[in-house]
């Protein structure tokens, strides 16, 4: 039998930038995972604040060069790339000048949302496939973490459903503490469309807040995972029907329960 792969998709993972309990979930399991002897890619935001000479980031040439749109404007995607130190895991950086190069993640120095951190998100997404994409590498299992993730489900069962890449793809998303009390305008919907998307499908996006994104990617997952405290997250599952949310402590041994999920998808 063939290897399992899995894309391992976040907002942070460390030692390149530690937020949230994000960035501890996404530094273990992948290697878990690889020790277990399944194939591994991860891909983050290269946030202005990670430091790019001390971590030793480069620029993967062959990645970059792609426009990726966002309504109705286009921005260059750089990718760059470091390894894990005492790990043989790398981790791939969707970088771009105007959403990345900020010395913060998403808030600005007043602690105000960026009024942008949608389209932020929509180009990562879309970014995180493209880079696949030039990479030729099908993943059988993608597993986006919060909810800057949240429009790949979506993506991947809609414009990209018959790439030979993804097409047979699973997602798996977790949801984690990381909630935000910003509304986004109402061009939220145009900007996230793609070929293949109708109006109908972004229904739970109409809020365009922390609720409606994650509603989405619960929405379009094959999997999805309360991995934040239970407490917090309760009352929003309770307004999600559609789908099982499935509760994995991750304070636990909690790598036997992923690599038993993983391989029930894939089976």
């Amino acid at each position: 039998m063939s290897k399992i792969r899995i894309l391992y998709v976040a907002s942070e993972i460390d030692p390149f930038l530690q937020t949230s309990e994000v960035a501890n979930f996404v530094r273990k399991l992948p290697q878990a995972m690889q020790e277990r002897g399944m194939e591994i890619r991860i891909l983050v935001p290269r946030f202005g604040i990670i430091n790019e000479r001390k971590n030793r980031l480069h620029e993967v040439v062959r990645l970059s060069g792609i426009n990726i749109s966002v309504g109705d404007e286009e921005k260059p995607l750089i990718i760059k790339v470091a390894s894990i130190p005492n790990a043989k895991l790398q981790v791939y950086f969707i970088d771009n000048e105007d959403y990345f190069h900020r010395k913060s993640v998403f808030h600005d120095k007043e602690n105000n949302f960026y009024e942008d951190n949608d389209e932020r998100a929509i180009f990562f997404c879309k970014g995180v496939i493209e880079t696949v994409r030039k990479l030729g590498w099908a993943p059988d299992i993608v597993h986006c973490n919060d909810w800057i993730t949240s429009f790949i489900p979506l993506y991947l069962k809609t414009t990209y459903k018959n790439d030979p890449l993804f097409k047979n793809a699973k997602t798996v998303f977790s949801i984690y503490n990381n909630a935000f009390s910003h509304k986004f305008k109402s061009n939220l919907l145009d900007k996230v469309k793609m070929m293949d998307i109708e109006d109908n499908m972004l229904g739970n996006l109409k809020t365009a807040d922390f609720e409606g994104f994650i509603k989405l990617g619960v929405e379009f997952s094959d999997a999805v995972i309360m991995a934040g405290d239970n407490k917090k997250l309760e009352g929003l599952f309770k307004k999600i029907k559609e789908k099982k949310v499935e509760t994995i402590d991750q304070n636990e041994n909690y790598t036997e329960s992923y690599y038993n999920l993983y391989n029930e998808l894939v089976g």
